[in-house]
C-alpha cells in the first residue's frame, strides 16, 4: 500500500498510532509534488500538497479521549490555517477524520450522548468556525436531510451492519471547488477499518 502504481504516494505516520497519507495521480502531476506540513503538525496528523488546480489537505484530528486540551489546541490551529488558506489562489479541500460529529443528525439516536467527546458543544462550535472560513461540508450540503450518513461505527454488536454510527470523516471544500462537485458518497461496505471511505468526485477542465 506504500507504493500504488500510477501514483505519487506519501505516508506520514508513526507505527500503530496516528498518521495520514496522500496519493497523487501521476496524470495530475507528472513530477513528484512537494508534500508539506503546517507548523502546528504534531503526532503526524496533517499533510498537504499544492496541485495545479487544487490544494489537498489530509487531516487526522486527535480523538481527545486522553488529552482533550490537545485536541482543542489542534482544532484552534486548524481554524487559523483554514483562515489563512482563504487567500490561497487555489481552491482547497480539507479531508479526513475530524473526530467530531457536526450536529445531532450526524449521530445515530442510540449513540447520542451530550457529554461524549466528539459531540461536545465546544468541539462542534470549533468545527463550525473552521467551515465558516469559506468551506462547504460537501457530503451534508449535497444531502442535507440524510440521517443515516455515518462514517464510523463501534466495532461490536454489528454496529456497522446495522448502521448505528457517527459521521466523523469529512470533505470540506472551498466554494469554487464545491461548484464543481459531481458526487460525494460513503462506501460503508468497503475496507476493514471501523471507518468508511468518503469519496468525492469533482469536474475539472483538461487545462486545469
Amino acid at each position: 500500500m506504500c507504493e500504488l502504481e500510477g501514483y505519487w504516494c506519501y505516508w506520514h505516520g508513526a507505527k500503530g498510532y496516528s498518521g495520514v497519507g496522500l496519493h497523487v495521480s501521476k496524470r495530475v502531476s507528472p513530477d513528484r509534488p512537494a508534500f508539506e506540513h503546517p507548523a502546528f503538525d504534531y503526532e503526524n496528523r496533517i499533510v498537504l500538497v499544492r496541485l495545479p488546480a487544487v490544494t489537498v489537505v489530509s487531516v487526522y484530528v486527535p480523538n481527545g479521549g486522553k488529552d482533550f486540551p490537545a485536541k482543542m489546541q489542534f482544532l484552534d490551529a486548524l481554524e487559523q490555517f483554514a483562515s489563512e488558506m482563504r487567500a490561497d489562489p487555489n481552491p482547497i479541500v480539507i479531508c479526513g477524520d475530524l473526530n467530531i460529529a457536526r450536529t445531532e443528525i450526524d449521530v445515530h439516536p442510540k449513540e447520542r450522548k451530550p457529554r461524549a467527546i466528539g459531540q461536545l458543544p465546544e468541539e462542534r462550535a470549533q468545527l463550525e468556525r473552521i467551515i465558516g472560513h469559506g468551506l462547504m461540508d460537501v457530503g451534508r450540503a449535497l444531502d442535507p436531510d440524510n440521517d443515516q450518513m455515518f462514517t464510523w461505527w463501534a466495532p461490536w454488536r454489528n454496529m456497522r451492519q446495522r448502521n448505528i454510527g457517527w459521521r466523523l470523516d469529512y470533505l470540506l471544500a472551498s466554494q469554487r471547488l464545491f461548484d464543481r462537485v459531481r458526487s460525494c458518497r460513503i462506501e460503508r461496505e468497503t475496507g476493514t477499518s471501523d471507518h468508511a471511505p468518503v469519496v468525492g468526485e469533482f469536474d475539472f477542465d483538461p487545462g486545469d
